[in-house]
């Protein structure tokens, strides 16, 4: 069973700019929530005891969120308001699942993943990345019985447009397992229009196998100088390691962008 999870939050966020100049964008209210909370209970809902949290210092104001409790004691004892009492219930809830690692230096996600190699426990693990938004049905959950029943590594797809496929880890698929289901042949980071074997994107979910941890330790800079777990994954599966793209049936909002983060509030609100 899947019990850890881990989530890389030390991006800069320049595609949230102003805002991110001095916000941590996990943090950015999405309909009146947090954006990290919608994570963390998709999260909890699929099972997982344990979430690491990837981050640096100069996104410390995420600790502090989870670890402000005199601020809420004080308001508390003097207001005794019941809103209040319930948020830092919900906080409390929160933090006794999350773990904190750091990665001061933006070197890329696979070097983010490596950061927690001593603290993932066991043969697999979950993978969030913040941004992307997943609702009206738990991707984590629906990967994590697909791993249960394949045991193997699971990665969320979709189908994107083809215009697009440079911003993605793109597959090519070597067969079907079933309707929504697909045997991974090859997986390119960011691949040109001319090289993406086809427009099936990598989402930002991931079940990944602990052996990652040693190609990453030996794997060099990609693009832009940076450690992409793609190259990983992709090594894994040279070396005949499975790996499943899930085509997942919730609602994809990508909450990176100044745009998507507008978009992602509006469609929530409908919810």
């Amino acid at each position: 069973m899947i019990k850890q999870a881990i989530i890389p939050l030390a991006g800069l966020g320049t595609r949230l700019l102003p805002l991110t100049s001095v916000f941590a964008k996990e943090l950015l209210p999405i309909n009146g929530k947090p954006g990290i909370e919608y994570i963390l209970d998709e999260c909890i809902e699929a099972g997982i005891k344990e979430v690491v949290f990837i981050i640096s210092k100069k996104k410390m104001m995420i600790k502090k969120y989870f670890y402000n409790d005199n601020f809420y004691k004080k308001i508390i004892k003097k207001k005794k308001d019941p809103r209040t009492l319930k948020e830092y219930k919900k906080i409390l809830k929160y933090k006794k699942i999350i773990k904190f690692v750091y990665q001061n230096k933006p070197l890329g996600t696979g070097d983010a993943v490596l950061r927690t190699k001593n603290i993932i426990k066991d043969k697999f693990f979950l993978m969030l990345l913040p941004d992307d938004l997943i609702v009206k049905k738990n991707c984590s959950k629906s990967m994590i019985q697909i791993h249960k029943k394949y045991k193997s590594s699971v990665m969320a797809s979709m189908n994107v447009s083809k215009k697009t496929v440079s911003r993605w880890g793109i597959y090519k698929l070597k067969k079907k397992i079933d309707k929504n289901n697909f045997l991974i042949e090859d997986v390119i980071e960011k691949p040109s229009i001319k090289e993406a074997p086809s427009n099936k994107a990598v989402i930002g979910r991931y079940i990944l196998p602990k052996k990652i941890f040693a190609k990453l330790l030996s794997q060099k800079p990609g693009k832009n100088g940076e450690i992409h777990i793609t190259d990983s994954i992709q090594t894994l599966i040279k070396e005949n390691q499975k790996f499943i793209a899930h085509n997942f049936s919730g609602k994809y909002l990508d909450c990176g962008s100044m745009n998507g983060y507008i978009k992602s509030a509006i469609e929530i609100s409908k919810l």
